[in-house]
């Protein structure tokens, strides 16, 4: 299988998962405008499934290091294939409670409320589970990025013609997506062996951690979609049917698209983990906090009605995120 150990290449792929992570709420944008979230959710899933296995036959099972996927698959322990899978199952449900948020006040507050705080509390669950890199370094960062989650909210509450009932709820959604993303990836590092050039046996290589954890969300998807679609947060029921009646070629592809742009952006950062360490990567894969609020801000204009002043806020948001990025990537080379 393919193995990174350079720091700096983990880095450059790190900054891909931020890219990736950041990015794939578009595709969301995209499709809301013509079916409901809940439907673009089974595509999603179907995505992310899709470039696991994908990288699983291909940089998985090619080279001298470690195991190939089969192999790896085979060895691995049921303990550390049910941690994989468990992570799966908590992100899922963790993802589509950020897409309602997102549904309800858009990328540029979903993102960095929600999205912010699974950064929060991944970096310490992470770190606590395999502490790497300079502690001082790598807590100032988070609280950086705490401060532009604070400073995004502020922004969010001013913008006009927004209900002080529809602030409270997206933010609440928001912020309960985050606390469940926040544990999702120890679940998933804990299943995994640290050195993946020489992997423990019983452990999973990155790409078969990767493709259990897909696992885990496309099965995940019967229980925690089929509950929105029946009892939505937002709107009203949407049926099975729905799915088959008003989807269309274009509409399947952008959900698709939109979960190997997440995927591709997981892979990486769990490739990534190991020269970086999981506390880092996970850090700064979730920097796509800054990259999903630029879409909402410079691309979607989702603060165009907002009053003076608000855009210093977001100024202010932007340099605490990009600061506190700053500070995790330091925190591994000091």
């Amino acid at each position: 299988m393919v193995v990174v150990q350079s720091y700096t290449v983990a880095i450059i792929m790190c900054f891909v998962t931020m890219l990736c992570w950041g990015s794939w709420g578009n595709t969301q944008k995209l499709a809301s405008k013509e079916w409901r979230f809940q439907l673009f959710y089974w595509d999603y899933s179907i995505g992310v499934l899709l470039l696991a296995l994908i990288l699983a036959f291909t940089m998985g099972s090619i080279g001298t290091d470690g195991r190939s996927f089969l192999e790896d698959l085979g060895q691995a322990d049921t303990s550390n294939l049910w941690s994989a899978f468990l992570g799966g199952v908590v992100f899922n449900l963790s993802n589509i409670l950020l897409v309602v948020a997102i549904d309800i006040a858009g990328l540029a507050v979903a993102f960095p409320v929600g999205v912010g705080l699974a950064l929060v509390l991944g970096v310490i669950t992470n770190y606590i589970g395999s502490p790497v890199g300079n502690p001082t370094f790598l807590f100032l960062g988070v609280a950086c990025v705490v401060i532009a989650i604070i400073v995004n909210a502020v922004a969010y509450r001013k913008l006009s013609g927004t209900s002080e009932k529809t602030v409270s709820k997206g933010l609440l959604i928001a912020i309960i997506a985050g606390v469940l993303m926040g544990f999702f990836y120890r679940f998933v590092a804990a299943s995994m062996s640290e050195i993946s050039a020489h992997l423990e046996p019983g452990k999973l290589s990155p790409y078969t951690a990767v493709v259990i954890f897909s696992i885990g969300v496309f099965l995940s998807n019967f229980i925690w979609n089929t509950i929105m679609m029946a009892k939505p947060l937002v709107g009203q029921p949407v049926k099975y049917a729905d799915y088959f009646k008003q989807g269309n070629m274009k509409l399947h592809a952008i959900g698709i698209l939109g979960g190997v742009i997440w995927g591709l952006g997981m892979a990486f950062n769990i490739i990534a983990s190991g020269p970086a360490g999981f506390a880092i990567s996970y850090g700064l894969g979730q920097g796509a906090t800054m990259i999903a609020a630029f879409w909402g801000v410079f691309i979607w204009k989702e603060f165009k009605n907002a009053p003076a002043g608000t855009n210093k806020l977001l100024s202010l948001m932007f340099i605490s995120f990009i600061i506190g990025l700053g500070l995790i990537i330091a925190a591994r080379l000091v």
